[in-house]
């Protein structure tokens, strides 16, 4: 039931809440100059609440980053979606595409900072590039994975009634195949957000990234933490609002799955 399983994620929360004030306490095993304590993480935020750090205050710097990243997300989600259909649908062109797309599957995204600034400098351009190189690859692994998995019999009962192929596409193989976009979408979601700190470092002014960096020279566990719990906060709630986004076009999809306990 969801009301338990509120329930429970709440006494999860704030079990881990305790323990943490516990382990931070002055007879707990932990440093508060290794780990914050509570009273740190709450002087650190209200410190970057009202007059700021790292040139700005929170709403900024969240506002920043988040912008950033739906840009990312946007332009990878996009074009890696397309990709993966166009692999999924066409053999011919996945047996193209693939040796490429293998190859630079591996490589890191930090791996392209030096050349990313060559090519495009300090803008936010240069950002979105290097979020774009993780975030890209889980949605046309999904997309491609999703057109795949499309029974034959679906294809073959659509073609027998005679659907032209750019129908087929469109109103047969996206739609059974979204389910499986959409937890590429999700991946990449994530990809985007953990790719962020990476991206924000180069040439940055704002940004939640830019706070984790300048707390990091400054020392400053307390606005560390609070920069990390910002980015898992903001990473929840964009999660939380693609998830609403699929259940709204996917409702069908998530009144087939089994109930879970």
């Amino acid at each position: 039931m969801p009301g338990r399983r509120g329930l429970i994620a709440a006494a999860s929360l704030l079990g881990l809440a305790l323990l943490w004030a516990w382990a931070t306490s002055p007879f707990g095993p932990v440093s508060p100059e290794r780990f914050p304590s509570p009273p740190l993480v709450g002087a650190a935020f209200l410190q970057i609440a009202t007059t700021g750090f790292a040139g700005a205050t929170l709403p900024r710097q969240v506002l920043t980053s988040l912008g950033l990243v739906i840009e990312g997300f946007l332009v990878a989600a996009s074009s890696g979606t397309a990709l993966g259909l166009a692999m999924g649908w066409n053999r011919r062109f996945a047996a193209f595409v693939n040796p490429v797309f293998q190859l630079l599957r591996p490589i890191p995204p930090l791996a392209w900072i030096p050349l990313v600034i060559l090519w495009l400098g300090l803008g936010n351009a240069a950002k979105v590039l290097v979020i774009w190189f993780a975030a890209f690859v889980p949605a046309v692994i999904n997309a491609e994975t999703g057109v795949r998995e499309i029974p034959g019999a679906l294809l073959e009962a659509a073609r027998m009634l005679g659907t032209p192929r750019h129908r087929l596409l469109v109103e047969v193989v996206v739609p059974a195949a979204a389910p499986m976009i959409f937890t590429g979408l999700r991946l990449c979601l994530q990809a985007t957000w953990t790719t962020l700190v990476a991206a924000e470092l180069v040439g940055s002014f704002y940004g939640l990234g830019h706070v984790l960096s300048e707390a990091q020279q400054d020392i400053y566990p307390g606005m560390i933490f609070v920069g990390m719990a910002a980015i898992g906060v903001c990473g929840w709630l964009t999660t939380a609002v693609l998830g609403w986004v699929e259940r709204r076009l996917l409702g069908w999809h998530a009144s087939a799955r089994p109930a879970h306990a």
